[in-house]
């Protein structure tokens, strides 16, 4: 039959029942909408959620990590050689928290192809001193240009300038919170001293915000060589080194190899977020569910109203099959018009989710905890258009399969002599 035709006859059918084309295809396009605005706000959220954590976290780390020996003089014993021992009390093997060779180690891992960057690291405990008081905090020693370029050290620098901490000796940057505790503003001066005993006077030149208020009461940071000058170590000590790579789901691999190559502990991002991950992952899986659930919801609509409008065209039907057209054309019909509510009620979606999402990135979101964010987080992501389209075009397609089939079904000569 001429495509045309099948055309001009679908086109005639909806304008016919316009008002219940209008409300399934308004029905397609609510539920649309919703799906983009819901998709772009709930991964906006776990985006920024994701990137309190994951972007201050190297994709590997390796250090030593101080831990019991393997082998307990009572295992060595001749005498006890059969047996086995219950040991309790078990103290810490003899080693140290710095990392031998980290020089030969460093170069090595910036030679792998797979490593954007790598950033060396020396954390040390302290004792921030308040009058009478010593409050207990960390002081994170950074190559400060290293941390800017693989970590965005700078977007959590609130107040002052994260190069400072570089450029003016013996200077440090204070979390937020311990900033408050101390009363310390730009330019003061902190007493700090170490589990050693050691007092060390450091310059005040920023404020560190991560968003995270129980670390922004302990966490500090100054440049490496200022850690190291504290500590009374000397320029080759460190206790981390930091890896990002270009993929981040090597880091399992990588860290692995790097454990045997180098005889290093070694975490790779995963493992050190694994709950992070776990939450973020169920809130989109949240998020997607809702979203389908409106769009089968809006499938069930067209799958009524293409019911009803059968029923009611049962004549009109019989006469297109009476003057030549087959079962096939029928189906062909009612199938154009399914997908014609489905396709132009997912475009108007798409418009109006991607509006409402606009509208939400838009509404000033202003929190002590989070300073640098201004807004409500969006992504505007085009998978999601991508699948809401599809969605559209797919429940549609089911919703009138079933209506479509039973149109191509009808017997004219019964329905002819019914009337």
């Amino acid at each position: 039959m001429n495509t045309k035709l099948i055309f001009g006859i679908a086109k005639s059918l909806l304008l016919a029942r316009l008002g219940q084309t209008l409300v399934a295809a308004v029905g397609v396009t609510f539920s649309i909408a919703m799906f983009i605005t819901l998709l772009s706000f709930m991964n906006g959220l776990n985006d920024l959620l994701d990137g309190l954590i994951l972007n201050r976290t190297p994709h590997v780390r390796l250090y030593n990590e101080i831990k019991p020996s393997e082998n307990q003089p009572v295992n060595e014993s001749p005498e006890y050689a059969n047996s086995y021992n219950f040991i309790s009390s078990v103290k810490s093997g003899i080693s140290r928290q710095e990392i031998y060779n980290s020089g030969p180690i460093i170069q090595a891992v910036k030679t792998d192809p797979r490593v954007v960057g790598v950033a060396p690291k020396l954390t040390t405990q302290v004792f921030f001193n308040e009058g009478t008081i010593d409050i207990t905090g960390v002081i994170n020693g950074v190559d400060v240009e290293e941390e800017m370029r693989l970590f965005n050290f700078q977007d959590y620098v609130t107040a002052g300038s994260a190069i400072d901490a570089k450029n003016v000796a013996n200077s440090i940057i204070l979390g937020k919170g311990l900033a408050d505790i101390l009363v310390a503003d730009i330019g003061d001066v902190v007493q700090v001293t170490t589990v050693e005993g050691e007092r060390f006077p450091l310059k005040v030149v920023g404020y560190f915000q991560s968003g995270i208020q129980e670390i922004d009461k302990v966490q500090s940071y100054a440049s490496i060589v200022t850690t190291q000058k504290l500590e009374g170590k000397p320029a080759n000590y460190i206790t981390d080194i930091q890896v990002k790579l270009q993929d981040l789901k090597m880091a399992p691999a990588v860290a692995q190899e790097y454990r045997q190559k180098f005889d290093i502990d070694a975490e790779d991002i995963q493992t050190a977020n694994a709950q992070f991950e776990t939450g973020s992952n169920i809130r989109t899986i949240i998020s997607y569910a809702v979203g389908v659930t409106l769009l089968v919801v809006a499938g069930f609509g067209i799958f009524n109203i293409l019911n009803m409008m059968i029923y009611e065209k049962m004549d009109s039907i019989a006469i297109l099959k009476a003057t030549g057209f087959s079962g096939r054309d029928v189906n062909r019909v009612f199938l154009l018009i399914s997908m014609s509510i489905g396709f132009f009620g997912g475009m108007v979606g798409l418009v109006f989710g991607f509006i409402f999402s606009v509208i939400i990135d838009n509404i000033p979101f202003n929190t002590a905890a989070l300073p640098t964010i201004k807004t409500y987080p969006v992504d505007y992501s085009p998978v999601f258009y991508f699948i809401g389209g599809t969605f559209s075009l797919i429940t549609t397609y089911l919703a009138g399969f079933f209506p479509a089939r039973k149109a191509s079904r009808v017997d004219p000569v019964e329905i002819i002599r019914g009337k």
